[in-house]
């Protein structure tokens, strides 16, 4: 595990030059038009073929079979991509920023772990069997592991290094757990194989509804801490100079991510690299500013999850693969990339 000691301070993150403002703003607009390009190309892509005019009649003409399709699947499957990617890439920023660990994801501490626990629990000892019912034991477990976490991590007394190694134990524990009622109880396998994997394909609006109010509330709570944790990057003595109440950010940044990964791998399962690639590449270009990473890391992190869904459907036509699938055959080797580039560069 590679655990970073918190970066110098750059003046950058205190005030960018007006030009280089201008520069990160225009790139955030072009970045908003890809994503809805993306998310277009996501409700027109599918297992049957259909040109743009068909897609814009079904959305807001068609009452016949297009719009079935488009609006009822379609259409609910490309919204929580979005709501999941933006949910992902979010909570993968602030918990990198939290653990000074740019190698971080929503998986490091538990949380995606702690859902899928709560998952199979659900199949093998309560008969949970429709998705609005797993969305509430994933987002439950999620919530549960991420108060453990705090205070097996410190509470208030929490590091980096102690929430990581925290998370390490969480997530050893859980996956024990998680592979022996698999192993002990058939019928729950069959279920869970599916959910695991990390899936859009059965999205509908009921189960977008259920989680949205969480994802807003996370998304709120995260795009507010870019200066809180700019100051937590500095170090701990100057960030109190500076002003910052370090307790109240670590609480704050727990909830934010919680809320975040939890909700998002209820709703679709536990999607694995989306929180790891996007914060560390998004930081390439706008240096270590908090205020410019997350607002970033919202609008790359679905285009990647969108981007990755209409692959799968275009590569194994009319079948498709999973989501979940296609993001860790992408996301294997860029993290493998990472690491050696980590290490090359701290020879």
């Amino acid at each position: 595990m590679l655990v970073d000691s918190p970066p110098e301070p750059r003046a950058e993150t205190a005030a960018a030059p007006p030009g280089r403002r201008a520069i990160r703003s225009i790139g955030l607009l072009v970045s908003v038009a890809v994503l809805l390009l993306v998310f277009l190309a996501s409700i027109a892509v599918g297992s049957k073929s259909m040109s743009m005019d068909q897609v814009w009649h079904g959305l807001f003409q068609d009452t016949g079979t297009y719009g079935d399709v488009v609006v009822g699947e379609r259409l609910a499957r490309s919204l929580l991509g979005l709501l999941a990617g933006v949910a992902l890439g979010l909570s993968g920023a602030v918990l990198q920023a939290l653990t000074r660990n740019p190698l971080a994801d929503p998986g490091l501490l538990g949380i995606n772990l702690g859902a899928s626990a709560a998952v199979v629990s659900a199949i093998s000892f309560f008969g949970v069997t429709s998705l609005s019912g797993y969305v509430w034991f994933a987002f439950t477990g999620a919530l549960l592991v991420g108060v453990l976490l705090y205070f097996l991590g410190g509470s208030r007394g929490a590091t980096p290094v102690r929430l990581a190694l925290a998370g390490t134990a969480l997530s050893a524990a859980l996956y024990g757990y998680l592979q022996a009622v698999m192993i002990m109880d058939g019928a729950a396998l069959n279920k869970m194989r599916f959910w695991t994997v990390g899936s859009l394909a059965s999205a509908n609006m009921d189960t977008i509804k259920q989680v949205l109010p969480f994802l807003a509330i996370g998304a709120v709570l995260a795009l507010c801490l870019g200066r809180p944790l700019n100051a937590m990057a500095m170090g701990e003595d100057t960030a109190r100079a500076l002003g910052a109440h370090l307790t109240r950010t670590r609480i704050l940044s727990m909830a934010a991510a919680t809320l975040l990964c939890g909700a998002a791998t209820a709703a679709c399962g536990p999607i694995v690299f989306i929180g790891l690639m996007v914060p560390h590449i998004v930081r390439s270009f706008t240096g270590p500013d908090m205020r410019w990473i997350l607002p970033y890391a919202a609008v790359l992190s679905p285009v990647l999850l969108l981007g990755a869904d209409v692959v799968g459907r275009l590569v194994a036509r009319p079948a498709e693969l999973q989501v979940g699938i296609v993001t860790a055959v992408i996301g294997a080797p860029v993290f493998i990339f990472l690491v050696r580039r980590r290490k090359v560069a701290q020879l």
